[in-house]
C-alpha cells in the first residue's frame, strides 16, 4: 500500500466507512518503517504496539457504531521536539538521554492531543536537527537523514525526518516545526507539501522552545488536501498558550476547492536574484505561468528588507535559544555530568557534553548579543528591522491576495558538502526567513523537478496572517497543474 497515493481525508472515509481498517493502514506503515528506515534515517522512535492499540480502539468503535473523528487511523508522525506523555523526547540532543534512557514527558503538547482526539495514529517521533537548529538534518545527535530522491542528499532540516518519513511512503502525514523555514525548506527538498501557520495559529504548547516568538508546529504531507486537513484539527486558540490565537478556525480542506481566478499574486524581485539556481527559477516561473492560466493576475512587487533577514533573524533567534536552553543544567531533568559536587561546574560539563555544536554556536552567539553593552547594537536594533520587515509584508498585502516565490535558491545539496561553512547553510534560508521574521502562513508546494540534477523544487506561497485558506487554494492549483512527483522509494 503506498500511503502517497490517496490523501488523507480520502483514507480517513475509507476508515469511518469500513472499507479500511485501521489495524491495516497501521500494520502497512509500520511495514514500510521496519523495511525501509534503515536506509533513510527518519525515525529516533517507533511505538507499534502503541499504534496498533489505538488503531484497533479505532476499529472497534467503529464496530459498535461510534463516531470516529477526522483522522481516524491515519498514521502519523511526530517531530522529536513535540512532547509525547507515552513515547520518548529527545529534541535530538544526547542532554534529554540519561543512563541511556531518554526523557519522558509527563504530558502531551496541545498539537499532539488534538491528533489523539481527533483519532490519528502516532507511530513514533521523527529525526531532526538537534533542538530543530539546522537546515540539513545533519546535526541530529543520533543518526543522519537521507533524501528518498537521492541518499547522498540532505532532506532538509530541521524537519527532516518528518518529511521523509513522508516522502518514503512510510506515513501519510507528519507534524514538524518551522522557526525560520524547517518544515517548508525539508518539503521543497523531498518533494512533499508543508505549511508553516501564522503565529499563534497553533498552540505552541508542548513545544521544546528553540526561538519563542518565531516557532510554529506545522504539517507536512503528500498533498496540499492532506496538509489542509491535518492544520485544520490541530489549529485553534489554547489557553495553556499565551500567543495562541482566539480567531476561528475555518474550513481548511473545503478551501483547497476554492476558485482562485480573480486573485492578485505578488511577485518579489528580491526572491529572483543572484544566487537563484536557474534549474529552481525555470520550474518555479512554470508554476506561476500555470497560475496564470486559471485567471491569477501576477503583480510585480518589492520587498525591500528582504537583505536583511538572514542577519536579523540569527540575532533575534540566537538570543531566544540562548534564553530558553538556559533551562537544561542537568538538574531537573536529561543528561547530568555525576560526580560533581559544585553545581556550577557540574551545569558546565553537562551542557558541553549534552549539546552538540551548532547548539553551542547558537547559544555563543545569542547569550553575546544580550550581554551587557551589546543587546542595543544587536539585539534591540534587530528587533526594530523586524518591525520594518513585517511592515513590509504587511504593505503588500493591500494590494495582492499573495505573495508567491522560490522555497529555497537551490535542489537538496549533497550531505556534508556545508558543514564546515556554516555561514553558506544560514544563506540557503533568505527565501523563508523573512515570513517567519512577520509570522505570516506560508507554505510549499511541489511544483516540477530541477532539469539537471531531477530533484524537487517547491513554489513557497505566503499569504496576509490568519489567510490559510487562501494559501491552500493557490496550492492546490498549483498541484492539480504539477505532474505528480513521487521519490522512487523501496
Amino acid at each position: 500500500m503506498d500511503l502517497r497515493t490517496r490523501s488523507i481525508p480520502e483514507l480517513a472515509a475509507d476508515v469511518r466507512s469500513g472499507r479500511l481498517d485501521a489495524l491495516a493502514l497501521c500494520e502497512a506503515a509500520l511495514e514500510r518503517i521496519e523495511r525501509c528506515d534503515e536506509a533513510y534515517g527518519a525515525w529516533l522512535h517507533v511505538a507499534s504496539d502503541a499504534a496498533r492499540d489505538a488503531a484497533r480502539i479505532v476499529d472497534e468503535r467503529r464496530a459498535r457504531g461510534d463516531e470516529l473523528g477526522p483522522l481516524a487511523g491515519i498514521p502519523i508522525a511526530i517531530k522529536d521536539v513535540l512532547c509525547t506523555v507515552d513515547q520518548p523526547t529527545t529534541a535530538a540532543s544526547r542532554i534529554l538521554v540519561r543512563h541511556g534512557e531518554p526523557w519522558r514527558p509527563p504530558y502531551d503538547a496541545t498539537a499532539v492531543r488534538r491528533l489523539r482526539d481527533a483519532g490519528a495514529l502516532l507511530l513514533g517521533k521523527a529525526n531532526c536537527d538537534e533542538f530543530a537548529m539546522g537546515s540539513s538534518n545533519e546535526h541530529s545527535a543520533f543518526k543522519l537523514a537521507r533524501n528518498p530522491w537521492d541518499l547522498s542528499r540532505t532532506p532538509g532540516g530541521s524537519s527532516g525526518g518528518s518529511a521523509v518519513a513522508v516522502a518514503a511512503a512510510m506515513v501519510p502525514g507528519a507534524l514538524g516545526t518551522d522557526t525560520g523555514g524547517s518544515v517548508r525548506q525539508p518539503a521543497s527538498f523531498t518533494g512533499t507539501v508543508g505549511v508553516k501557520p501564522t503565529y499563534g495559529r497553533v498552540s505552541r504548547h508542548g513545544l521544546i522552545a528553540f526561538a519563542s516568538s518565531l516557532d510554529q508546529v506545522g504539517p507536512l504531507t503528500a498533498d496540499v488536501q492532506s496538509a489542509a486537513a491535518l492544520l485544520e484539527v490541530i489549529a485553534g486558540h489554547d489557553p495553556n498558550d499565551a500567543t495562541s490565537s482566539t480567531r476561528p478556525v475555518p474550513a481548511l480542506v473545503a478551501a483547497c476547492e476554492r476558485s482562485v481566478r480573480g486573485l492578485r499574486v505578488g511577485v518579489p524581485k528580491e526572491y529572483f536574484a543572484k544566487g537563484l539556481e536557474p534549474e529552481v527559477e525555470a520550474s518555479v516561473r512554470a508554476a506561476l505561468t500555470a497560475l496564470e492560466r486559471d485567471g491569477v493576475e501576477l503583480v510585480p512587487m518589492a520587498l525591500p528588507h528582504t537583505r536583511h533577514a538572514i542577519a536579523t533573524y540569527y540575532v533575534i533567534a540566537s538570543a531566544e535559544c540562548s534564553s530558553n536552553l538556559a533551562r537544561f543544567d542537568g538538574v531537573r531533568f536529561g543528561a547530568r555530568a555525576e560526580g560533581e559536587r559544585e553545581l556550577a561546574r557540574m551545569t558546565s560539563i553537562t551542557r558541553g557534553r549534552g549539546f552538540g555544536a551548532e547548539v553551542k554556536r547558537r547559544i555563543l552567539l545569542g547569550t553575546f548579543v544580550l550581554s551587557s553593552g551589546y543587546a542595543e547594537a544587536y539585539y534591540q536594533r534587530a528587533q526594530r528591522v523586524r518591525r520594518a520587515i513585517a511592515d513590509d509584508f504587511h504593505r503588500a498585502f493591500r494590494d495582492v491576495h499573495a505573495i508567491a516565490a522560490p522555497v529555497s535558491p537551490t535542489v537538496a545539496f549533497p550531505l556534508g558538502s556545508r558543514l564546515d561553512d556554516p555561514l553558506a547553510m544560514y544563506l540557503a534560508d533568505i527565501y523563508t526567513l523573512p515570513s517567519s521574521l512577520a509570522g505570516v502562513p506560508a507554505l510549499s508546494v511541489p511544483c516540477g523537478l530541477a532539469e539537471g540534477s531531477r530533484m524537487p523544487v517547491g513554489l513557497q506561497l505566503i499569504g496576509p496572517p490568519f489567510d490559510e485558506a487562501g494559501l491552500f487554494a493557490l496550492a492546490r492549483a498549483v498541484e492539480r497543474q504539477t505532474p505528480t512527483m513521487r521519490a522512487e522509494v523501496a
